[in-house]
């Protein structure tokens, strides 16, 4: 590969997006015929779709997660943590990979983040863009992130329990939720607050008008994190947009109704 790679037989391999900073990658069935890259959700990590990597490869896709800086097994600088750069480290992991014609899949603030870079670097390498409950065009109002910030800066698991606790519409057992739980704790404190402050701080709303690939638009009806009214002014403004509801689902229609989504993804995918 790519001497930007750094191999790691355990855990996958790292790209090397600016000096002193790599970023965790999972690369699961290179060998596919079409590539989907997924853009994890704050505060988690690539691991949140598990219910995708589980099912997908067999199908004959590749699925590559990454972390960002920060979170999960990524390298967690102090500093880089708003929209540029991170679309900057997105640019940096398919230019090493040498990724052409994939679908870029972001979820929450991943979304976001894949927002920025479609229309910071034109789309380069997507041919499809996936916009998961996206925290587009805004991201928290003032209040809530405020109140994160308190809470992250005193009780960072108490904080990420509550996230937890509110994220979905469906049940989830004890187990999952320690399991979700246990993703937010990965990440470093001062990135769980930065990335709050950019949520806060900046917006994508004039970067949607700057997309112009095939947009599939997935949403929960019962989100209570990003509102599904977002989703709307999202779909109103992406004018090759193509919005799917689903009913049964909170902030994570990934897990809620992965079956459908997986569906639905696969569908548009081609």
């Amino acid at each position: 590969m790519s001497n930007l790679l750094e191999e790691h037989v355990q855990m996958g391999y790292y790209v090397n997006v600016e000096a002193g900073v790599k970023i965790f990658i999972e690369d699961v069935n290179p060998e596919g015929n079409k590539t989907i890259l997924f853009i994890h959700g704050w505060p988690l990590s690539h691991k949140q779709f598990e219910y995708q990597f589980n099912v997908l490869p067999a199908m004959g896709y590749r699925c590559i997660g990454i972390d960002w800086r920060g979170f999960g097994n990524s390298d967690k600088p102090f500093s880089g943590y708003h929209y540029d750069r991170l679309a900057d480290d997105i640019r940096a992991v398919v230019g090493a990979l040498r990724l052409e014609n994939c679908t870029l899949a972001g979820h929450s603030t991943g979304g976001a983040i894949a927002i920025r870079y479609m229309a910071r670097y034109n789309g380069y390498g997507v041919s499809k863009l996936v916009l998961i409950d996206a925290a587009a065009p805004t991201g928290f109002t003032p209040e809530t992130a405020n109140k994160f910030l308190i809470e992250n800066a005193n009780d960072r698991p108490k904080m990420l329990q509550g996230i937890t606790d509110t994220f979905f519409f469906q049940y989830i057992t004890g187990p999952f939720s320690d399991w979700f739980f246990q993703m937010g704790l990965e990440a470093a404190g001062w990135s769980t607050a930065a990335v709050i402050k950019l949520l806060r701080d900046e917006n994508v709303s004039q970067d949607l008008h700057q997309i112009f690939v095939p947009t599939l638009i997935i949403h929960g009806i019962h989100d209570k994190v990003i509102p599904f009214a977002q989703a709307l002014e999202v779909n109103k403004v992406i004018r090759n947009s193509q919005l799917v509801p689903f009913q049964y689902s909170g902030h994570g229609p990934f897990w809620e109704e992965r079956d459908r989504f997986n569906q639905v993804l696969t569908q548009f995918i081609g």
